[in-house]
């Protein structure tokens, strides 16, 4: 009778990884982009005072008091959409004094449309309070006093800095950190890295009107989806690799 032999079956072997270049499906690691020139830099915020040479602000107020508050109230909310509840507000209430005799639940009344309005009211009421108490009812004149104020942080001081006393100051919000790290103009990793480094590369000339500037591109050019690269007044000069105008 022939022997039989049994074939025993063959372990598989891992695979064994590639050690040169990436593994096919894995992202690339991201190529680092070319810092600005002085000259770039210079030549970007020329041409943006050239398109306008005089940005104004979208929050509607009539002295730095109402600056202050709707600064305060524009916190997760549109400028048009704080606009439209300051107009009546303040008509009547327009300093400290005159928004204390309004009372808290009156301003809630004027400011329900906005988001978080409970707390934007008690903060409205709370920081009329204290620049009476320890200001003379008038809004201070530097960051650490500002700062100090119920619902006021470091980006409301700079909005009031600059537009109520006319300082070289750099408020970061959503727009001007997308603009900062898109374009690689200022790259950071939170509002004040972008801050101090728009601070840092903008020529002194430029600065009583940089913040507009770069808040208006972020607004109606660089757009968070879509931006409109076509119509960009610096799309030459932007880094982003992934920009629609080829140039």
């Amino acid at each position: 009778m022939p022997k039989i032999t049994r074939k025993l079956p063959v372990k598989a072997r891992p695979p064994v990884a590639k050690t040169l270049g990436a593994r096919p499906g894995q992202p690339k690691k991201p190529k680092k982009l070319k810092p600005w020139t002085a000259a770039e830099v210079y030549e970007a915020f020329s041409r943006f005072q050239k398109a306008n040479p005089e940005p104004k602000g979208e929050l509607e107020h009539v002295n730095p008091y109402t600056l202050l508050v709707a600064v305060v109230l524009s916190a997760q909310a549109t400028d048009a959409g704080v606009n439209k509840a300051t107009r009546a507000l303040f008509a009547i209430a327009d300093t400290p004094q005159k928004m204390l005799d309004l009372g808290e639940e009156e301003v809630r009344n004027y400011i329900k449309t906005i988001g978080l309005y409970r707390t934007k009211a008690k903060n409205v009421i709370a920081l009329s309070e204290k620049l009476i108490a320890e200001f003379g009812g008038v809004v201070p004149r530097t960051r650490e006093e500002l700062e100090s104020l119920p619902g006021a942080g470091r980006k409301t001081a700079n909005v009031v800095l600059n537009m109520a006393f006319g300082e070289h100051t750099m408020a970061v919000d959503t727009h001007v950190f997308r603009v900062g790290n898109r374009t690689n103009l200022a790259p950071g990793k939170n509002v004040l890295e972008v801050e101090l480094a728009l601070m840092r590369v903008i020529p002194d000339e430029f600065m009583m009107h940089a913040h507009h500037w770069l808040i208006l591109h972020g607004r109606y050019t660089c757009l968070a989806r879509k931006p409109r690269c076509e119509v960009c007044l610096i799309n030459d000069l932007c880094r982003w690799p992934e920009k629609t105008v080829a140039m």
